[in-house]
């Protein structure tokens, strides 16, 4: 399939890769199980045998007339430990690398049929000031953009990181959170004959 470049041209890139339809259950899989990777899992409480203290029964079972008690750090007790202590654990889901590059080439084919995917030829700036970068997205009719580089140009990461819902990546960074998040995806012809390369 041939995909229109910014200038005008067309670029011609692999069906298998930019030409497939979109399964909407794999994206959310993939989107998922990319977001609960992230997540630190490291919440810790104690139990009552953690707690520090409470090795004395606070009064005797019987003839007090107060409910028997066998320790001062029963989950019931102001300073006791927790029921049900939440212990650090491991969120990330199993993914195979077939369903993590099936789940890339849906989402890419998926913005290029909406018209999301923007080529250009090449991105540069002479400088990396915001203001180049704004008018360079205002010739491109985009506002919440990823770049997406062969390799990524300092200037223009630079210029676009104070800008929201603005982000810089290269080919190896790439993930299908990024490419899901944002409005509008403007790659290089460079970074999509290395997408091609590395999903095909």
């Amino acid at each position: 399939m041939d995909l229109k470049t910014h200038s005008g041209g067309t670029l011609t890139v692999a069906d298998s890769v930019f030409g497939v339809s979109y399964n909407e259950g794999l994206v959310h899989q993939i989107v998922t199980a990319y977001l609960a990777a992230a997540r630190s899992g490291n919440a810790a409480q104690k139990t009552r045998s953690e707690v520090r203290g409470g090795g004395a029964k606070p009064w005797r079972q019987k003839g007090t007339g107060r409910a028997r008690a066998g320790t001062s750090r029963s989950p019931i007790w102001a300073g006791g430990g927790v029921t049900f202590a939440a212990k650090p654990r491991d969120y990330s889901q199993k993914v195979n690398k077939k369903m993590y590059r099936g789940a890339l080439r849906s989402i890419l084919s998926h913005a290029a049929e909406q018209g999301r995917l923007i080529v250009v030829d090449s991105l540069s700036l002479e400088q990396g000031k915001t203001q180049l970068m704004k008018k360079k997205m205002a010739e491109l009719g985009v506002e919440k953009v990823l770049f997406l580089m062969d390799e990524v140009d300092e200037a223009v990461y630079l210029a676009s990181r104070n800008i929201p819902y603005v982000q810089v990546l290269d080919v190896e960074g790439v993930d299908p959170v990024s490419l899901v998040r944002f409005q509008h995806i403007v790659a290089t012809e460079s970074a999509i004959k290395q997408l091609e390369e590395r999903l095909s």
